[in-house]
């Protein structure tokens, strides 16, 4: 029979109840903060405190950032390169995760070495450069999804991830007649899925989030992501000190940057949701064998 609780494991739960709630709070508020004031009007936020709600609404921040189309531009420029940028990395990451979880793929061993020296060291900025140029990459979209088509410990996760299919399934294709390829696309990457969403998540939030690569490549303003532009925006709205009252010119650009955290980051958190379920199991990936 299970005992009863003591009053020393209730009043351990209700402490860590408490303190995991206050954790929770102290991490969304500044969430709701960034909100309320990106929706309220720049006089109420100038007179100072904390906003948890829009005493007086307004849409001044988010007019001013879609006062032209060049928003919407690099939104598209956003959304294409972290859906085709995140398909090439789960794509080439399971082509060379798959052959080295094999143990009698001949020179495993060498190109792991290669694939964890690349973990603790790398090439630089200006090598990298140099490498994207003479492949004619620059001012392109391709710049910033080639050279990081693979990460190394995502890389070495889904290999151990691999591992742990049981031989049986890819030893019952290949009587059937199955080549690699078909075990692989057919039978190991369906078996994958919460690793695949696990990682597909990392690659997303890391292609969303491009900022530096862009700067780095692209010259094209057009060809921007939204990060780019949306740090033009704020800057824009900083020149802007001189030319409005004190008042305006102190609030404005915080309102300004506050919906830009806001655009920049909701449509990322929009995804979760859809990945949630095999989100929560490959985040144990590796933890259990058997």
């Amino acid at each position: 029979m299970i005992q009863d609780r003591t009053f020393g494991n209730r009043l351990f739960d209700t402490v860590n109840a408490a303190v995991l709630i206050l954790v929770a709070l102290c991490t969304v508020l500044p969430f709701v903060y960034v909100l309320a004031v990106s929706f309220t009007d720049p006089h109420e936020v100038a007179k100072g405190g904390m906003i948890l709600f829009p005493t007086r609404f307004s849409l001044a921040a988010y007019e001013y950032i879609f006062s032209t189309d060049t928003l919407v531009k690099s939104l598209g420029v956003s959304i294409y390169v972290t859906v085709v940028g995140t398909f090439i990395n789960l794509l080439f990451t399971s082509l060379l995760a798959y052959p080295l979880a094999k143990p009698h793929f001949r020179g495993r061993q060498v190109i792991l070495l290669g694939v964890l020296f690349t973990m603790l060291f790398s090439g630089g900025m200006i090598p990298s450069y140099f490498v994207v140029k003479e492949l004619g990459m620059t001012n392109t979209l391709w710049s910033l999804m080639i050279p990081s088509a693979i990460s190394a410990f995502n890389l070495i996760v889904l290999r151990n991830f691999f591992q742990q299919i049981p031989d049986g399934l890819e030893d019952s294709a290949k009587i059937d007649g199955c080549s690699d390829l078909d075990i692989l696309f057919r039978i190991v990457l369906p078996l994958s899925l919460p690793a695949l969403a696990t990682f597909g998540l990392f690659y997303a939030v890391a292609h969303w989030n491009t900022f530096f690569s862009a700067i780095l490549y692209i010259n094209d303003h057009n060809k921007w992501p939204v990060q780019v532009l949306l740090r033009e925006i704020v800057i824009l709205a900083q020149s802007r000190i001189g030319e409005t009252s004190f008042e305006e010119s102190l609030i404005q650009p915080l309102t300004i940057r506050m919906a830009v955290i806001v655009f920049a980051t909701v449509p990322i958190l929009l995804v979760y949701p859809f990945l949630q379920k095999h989100f929560a199991k490959g985040v144990l990936l590796g933890s259990v064998k058997g």
